[in-house]
């Protein structure tokens, strides 16, 4: 059955020409969307990366700033007026209270270093249990382990040490005390630019009175014996009786 003409020239539609001519838009309204896909998509990423990198450094440095913040006061030997640690632009060697899931009760020597592995330069953390070491080349005798990756390149990592006088100085060997304040440093080396923090050390020196010798045989300057602290605890004692005795005749009197 054939459809009548006039009803033919009502009917809706687009002619061969309109369809190749709307493709053609589609396809330039396309390509200009993946242009600027292509260019917009990697800058996305580098910022992404870059965000994730600068809190992997922030995390890092938080950590490295709590653990020398818990640097603890302790000669390597018993022989030793001066605490173990030592400190140089790129390392750094101190004592700390043990942390972990099978730390026990004790003290850790931990080492803060720069060290090469197959893919490069790596800042790692290593330690080691402390134990009173001879006074003879006392840090021949630490051998660390358990490393810990902190960083990798082209990220570098350096230390400054800073007094109470707040003076900064590359290294801290053979001192009396501890610095008040180790700076840290991560620099980017493919673009120079540097994220830096500062840790305050909680102890700087002995507590007055403390002795620094292993044995208790501590001079006037150092510290106190133990026997002359106990004869002075029990002074103190009988000057207490004495007192509460003449306190309680006062009480018992009218």
């Amino acid at each position: 059955m054939r459809v009548p003409a006039d009803r033919r020239a009502k009917e809706g539609g687009f002619t061969l020409i309109e369809s190749l001519v709307a493709l053609a838009l589609m396809g330039l309204v396309l390509s200009a969307l993946a242009n600027l896909t292509a260019q917009w998509l990697p800058n996305w990423n580098r910022g992404l990366d870059r965000i994730q990198r600068s809190e992997m450094i922030g995390i890092t440095l938080q950590r490295i700033a709590d653990d020398l913040a818990a640097a603890q006061y302790v000669p390597a030997s018993g022989s030793d007026s001066q605490p173990l640690f030592a400190g140089s632009e790129q390392s750094v060697t101190f004592v700390r209270t043990a942390i972990g899931p099978n730390a026990g009760i004790g003290l850790d020597v931990v080492h803060l270093s720069e060290t090469t592995d197959p893919g490069g330069l790596v800042t790692v953390r290593s330690r080691t249990p402390f134990h009173p070491l001879p006074p003879e080349s006392a840090s021949s005798q630490l051998h660390f382990g358990e490393p810990v990756l902190l960083l990798r390149a082209p990220y570098r990592l350096s230390f400054a040490y800073a007094g109470e006088d707040q003076q900064w100085q590359n290294s801290w060997r053979d001192s009396e005390k501890l610095p008040a304040k180790v700076r840290l440093t991560v620099r980017d080396a493919s673009n120079a630019r540097a994220i830096s923090t500062v840790a305050s050390i909680h102890v700087q020196s002995l507590a007055q009175g403390d002795c620094k010798q292993g044995d208790g045989k501590c001079d006037g300057n150092a510290g106190t014996p133990a026997a002359s602290q106990g004869g002075a605890q029990q002074g103190n004692s009988s000057g207490t009786s004495q007192q509460t005795g003449a306190g309680a005749g006062q009480g018992g009197s009218p």
